[in-house]
């Protein structure tokens, strides 16, 4: 794991050096095990490395290589380290003396541009090729590392972080407003639909999936992966598609607790996180470690509101895992005193932007703390399972058997479906039915409606920058009851930006805390697997998630496995925790609407409305629309501010 950065510049070697020195000491705040840098006549390279796996302890980057004349900075852990070996004639005798970075810069030898799509797990990398006065980057399939870039004419500079590329000579910091515009106008939890653009003009971000070469000041940019085929999987048995899974899944596992340090896991009541510990635990208790599960719990004060089919406390599921797994070393964190509202600064002083998901904010990063504490260099979690391990929507798979004339077969599922969860077969008829035609209800205008009613954007620079009409297919309500599960998942998975902001929270707590996030459910073998089983796997005899509530039986308790009645919500407790400094809170959201740094960006009479909402808010309330508005509204004023 490491802080990376890089400058190709043909303007002399004092502009070179002096460049350099920037971006290499813009870097000091990152807690690094070794520094190192490297500089030819037209490229400068730098490294502050976290030790990570077995093989980067004491790892020196950048790596030169004399006979090649390349040298390679790289953020990298690779998952497919035997089939790079086999493919590359490495003995596994050598092999185990080699760094990611190494194998990286032998594939390059080897593959030239085309490597990158050779490569398994999570990495950004750079290399220059003296020879051909080439610098090459890649950045992998999931987009789990960052990467980012600026081109000025003949210079090119690269960094992990945004923040040293302002420090540049000749740099001015200003904000893009075409981002910040489509930030504002969407709805879903991603920034910006211009998967290259960031929050600031001119400086750039190597999309997931992506190379990048720069060659005598041309600058290109290559899409290496999709997932638009994938062939179909048609196995004999459901006992087949288990095996199948255990196998791709246990290797995505087991390939992610490659660390010289201790492991954790973020560990709910649910069969994402679930699943991954109990494949991990065993693993870790044949190499004498135990892990350690860091899960979420409310404040003691905090009086559940929610229905019974949701489970604010997940405890009683969580203990019921820790104890059928074993090796395990729980901890329930309530991060009393934290919320939303306290993390908004280091939050922005960590991602160097505004962001979406306040709700979470203070667990995700007393996650990361607790992990650093630990000394734990893996953090492992199931956060992308939902649409590869545990996907199975039942109810949209009954309207597709609905519409396709198969009601017998949609009966007799929803009958069963009824039985296993609780829910009346009524409720389930009319779900299904208005999923599978959706045309003759009008509910999706009124959730459109609902959804330009809370828009935070100002009317006059929603229409300077003509966002509404740019994202057009994007800004209307994603999910409701007509939501296609299907189309929603494939757009998930081909959705760069998406994997653009989840890159980069990954990456950036992962350098301030020492401990790099890893997560087996976005594995790339994984992700190709799920996609290849058919529905019915998914879905079958009344059960959700069927694949892996059969794949996991070893490994999970019934409690947690076979569990349709309730689930996990988290936290639910937010706007709880904010009650105390609501005062601060409102004082502020007024200073906003008279602020003239804001005036004609954030739409401040939608906020002064929704502050008059809530004079004394209710923690029940805390799915409301006007109380996410108007914390992101907080958010995006604090970060303007800072111009």
């Amino acid at each position: 794991m490491s802080a990376i950065a890089g400058i190709v510049h043909t303007d002399g070697q004092q502009a070179l050096w002096e460049d350099s020195w920037r971006l290499y000491a813009s870097l000091g705040h990152v807690p690094a095990d070794t520094t190192g840098v490297w500089k030819g006549n037209e490229a400068f390279l730098s490294c502050h490395a976290q030790w990570i796996t077995p093989e980067s302890v004491n790892e020196q980057l950048p790596l030169y290589d004399e006979v090649s004349g390349l040298t390679i900075t790289a953020d990298a852990i690779l998952d497919n380290r035997e089939q790079l070996a086999d493919q590359l004639s490495i003995s596994r005798a050598e092999l185990a003396g080699l760094s990611d970075s190494e194998l990286i810069l032998r594939a390059y030898q080897r593959w030239d541009e085309h490597m990158a799509e050779k490569l398994l797990g999570d990495f950004a990398f750079a290399i220059w090729d003296d020879r051909k006065r080439r610098l090459f980057a890649a950045r992998d399939i999931t987009g789990m590392r960052s990467f980012y870039f600026r081109h000025d004419g003949e210079r090119f500079a690269f960094c992990t972080l945004m923040n040293p590329l302002l420090q540049l000579e000749g740099v001015h910091k200003e904000l893009d407003e075409i981002w910040l515009s489509e930030f504002l106008a969407i709805p879903d939890m991603h920034d910006s639909a211009d998967i290259h653009s960031t929050v600031y003009r001119g400086v750039s971000q190597l999309p997931p999936a992506h190379t990048l070469s720069f060659r005598d000041g041309r600058l290109e940019q290559k899409q290496y992966h999709r997932w638009d085929e994938v062939e179909p999987l048609r196995l004999k048995s459901d006992g087949e598609y288990v095996e199948a899974f255990r196998e791709v899944f246990g290797q995505a596992v087991g390939s992610r607790l490659r660390t010289h340090r201790q492991v954790a896991a973020a560990l709910s009541g649910g069969l994402d996180s679930g699943a991954v510990v109990g494949y991990a635990s065993g693993t870790l208790r044949s190499q004498g470690k135990t892990l350690n599960a860091y899960s979420y719990v409310p404040v003691s004060d905090f009086t559940d509101y929610t229905s019974k089919t949701l489970l604010a406390d997940e405890r009683p599921f969580i203990q019921s895992t820790v104890n059928h797994v074993g090796n395990i070393k729980e901890n329930y964190l309530d991060f009393e005193g934290r919320s939303p509202l306290s993390e908004v600064d280091t939050w922005l002083d960590i991602m160097e932007m505004p962001y979406k998901y306040f709700e979470n904010s203070f667990w995700i990063r007393g996650f990361y703390e607790k992990a650093s504490q630990q000394d734990a260099g893996i953090l492992l979690t199931g956060a992308r399972g939902n649409f590869t391990v545990s996907w199975g929507p039942a109810l949209d798979y009954y309207a597709s058997l609905l519409k396709s004339g198969r009601w017998f077969r949609w009966l007799r599922e929803m009958q069963q479906y009824s039985e296993r969860t609780g829910m009346k077969f009524s409720r389930i008829a009319k779900i299904t039915g208005r999923k599978a035609y959706p045309e003759l209800f009008k509910s999706m205008a009124k959730g459109a409606a609902q959804a330009a009613s809370v828009q935070l954007i100002h009317p006059e620079f929603a229409r300077r920058t003509g966002v509404l009409e740019r994202l057009k297919s994007i800004i209307v309500l994603q999910g409701g009851a007509q939501a296609d599960a299907l189309k929603v998942r494939a757009e998930k998975f081909n959705n760069l930006a998406i994997a653009n902001k989840n890159g980069a929270v990954a990456t950036k707590c992962s350098l301030r805390y020492r401990a790099w996030e890893r997560d087996p459910t976005s594995d790339a073998r994984v992700i190709r697997f799920c996609l290849s089983v058919p529905i019915e796997q998914y879905v079958n005899q009344g059960t959700d998630r069927a694949l892996i509530r059969r794949a996991t039986s070893p490994e999970l308790p019934d409690k947690v496995r076979l569990n349709q009645r309730v689930r996990g919500v988290q936290p639910a407790d937010w706007l709880h925790r904010m009650i105390p400094n609501w005062g601060d809170f409102t004082a502020e959201l007024r200073a906003l609407c008279s602020d003239s740094r804001v005036a004609g960006i954030l739409n401040t009479e939608r906020i002064k409305s929704a502050l008059a909402n809530f004079p004394n808010p209710r923690p029940e309330l805390a799915s409301h629309p006007d109380l996410r508005l108007m914390m992101h509204s907080l958010i995006v004023y604090r970060f303007i501010r800072k111009f």
